[in-house]
């Protein structure tokens, strides 16, 4: 298990450093003046930008350049923001809280939601299953952003239940989960149902309703455990589903988050914030990784004499 861990662990260092050799190689393939690329639409002073050469190494060899690059970023340091007038970290931190926010709550709604569902429709009547399918198909199938603009126009506008912006209090975050949350619950759903439906065809499973135990026991103690590593390995991949849509989210409702400043900086082409997002998301990436590692050796205990 160990040894599995260290090598996910040296394998995710070689992806942030992908990661960050691919930043800068689009820094300086981008068309213009390094220093002009960086600062965006800002002004700046002659000061300052003699600050930014010394700062990146603009006036030293390439392959010092890109030490002097990887050094920062190993410091934790990604680069002063121009146009927010802060550095990229601080900006990014203050944007994390509540995306880390809205992604929990809306990785947390669908996994019991469709748990929940695959386990109720999972072998029961054709007509359940027909509708279990066609509303799943229906789910996954219409983009975020436009559930989004319907829960905001039905639920806030309309109805006013819930508020229309922001990110304060718990009101604010059920429609944005729900948007977010929809089309994982349907994936996840129709996965888990299939795998059960397999499951419960199995002879193990016959042995234990012989054994006088009930339907839902036997769909919560012997098949659901069966379904539990594929169903890890598909939450591991929406992970990036649901950045994605909590991009166009937090645009819709207003809400702060990494989202919303990935957005202005593109539109403001703040190329440091794209680049500090962009190796956040490595890390997110590698960090969500070695959980579902970790998760399949504690799931499955056949798979640790594998390693």
């Amino acid at each position: 298990m160990i040894r599995r861990i260290l090598t996910r662990l040296g394998t995710s260092v070689l992806v942030l450093w992908g990661a960050v050799t691919v930043s800068f190689t689009a820094l300086h393939l981008t068309p213009g003046n390094v220093v002009d690329v960086l600062i965006g639409s800002s002004i700046v002073t002659p000061e300052v930008r003699a600050q930014i050469i010394a700062d990146y190494g603009l006036d030293e060899p390439l392959f010092v350049q890109y030490a002097t690059y990887l050094g920062r970023v190993l410091r934790g340091d990604l680069g002063q923001s121009y146009q927010l007038h802060e550095p990229v970290a601080s900006a990014i931190g203050a944007q994390l809280g509540p995306s880390l926010q809205l992604a929990g709550a809306s990785l947390l709604v669908a996994v019991v939601v469709s748990t929940t569902l695959a386990i109720l429709t999972a072998r029961r009547r054709p007509w359940i299953r027909g509708l279990s399918s066609n509303l799943e198909l229906i789910g996954v199938s219409i983009p975020t952003f436009w559930t989004a603009i319907l829960l905001l126009t039905i639920f806030s506008f309309q109805l006013g239940w819930f508020p229309a912006v922001g990110a304060d209090g718990l009101a604010a975050l059920v429609l944005p989960v729900i948007a977010v949350a929809l089309p994982i619950t349907t994936m996840l759903t129709q996965m888990m149902r299939e795998g059960l439906e397999l499951t419960l065809e199995q002879p193990f499973v016959l042995t234990a309703r012989t054994r006088g135990m009930s339907d839902l026991g036997v769909r919560l103690r012997h098949a659901l455990r069966h379904v539990l590593v594929p169903t890890v390995t598909l939450i591991g991949w929406l992970v990036g589903l649901t950045v994605g849509a909590m991009v166009a989210v937090e645009q819709i409702f207003s809400r702060q988050g990494i989202g919303q400043l990935t957005l202005t900086a593109v539109g403001g082409k703040d190329l440091p914030v794209v680049m500090g997002v962009v190796l956040l998301t490595a890390v997110l990436y590698v960090v969500v990784n070695i959980v579902v590692d970790v998760l399949y050796l504690l799931i499955d205990p056949r798979l640790r004499g594998a390693t």
